[in-house]
């Protein structure tokens, strides 16, 4: 009698291990998916500075091409007059 008060004891400990170790791996997969996000965010981040980056580098490129020209056009202008 007290041996299946035992075996019963024992079955209801190993389902309780049992759940506690799906507990265990979901926290454990929650974890890896909060890591993932903020790789994610992190890299979308990085993404969204390069692009920055880029249209800087466009906005100084053509400010680049804008002093060439007034030159240019200052050049153009002195010649002119020295003829």
């Amino acid at each position: 009698k007290s041996n299946m008060g035992e075996r019963t004891r024992e079955k209801e400990r190993e389902r309780e291990r049992k759940r506690e170790n799906e507990r265990e791996r979901e926290r454990t997969r929650e974890k890896e998916r909060e890591r993932e996000r903020k790789r994610e965010n992190e890299r979308e981040r990085e993404r969204t500075r390069e692009k920055e980056r880029e249209r800087e580098r466009k906005r100084e490129n053509e400010r680049e091409r804008e002093r060439t020209r007034e030159k240019e056009e200052e050049e153009r202008i002195d010649s002119k007059r020295k003829e």
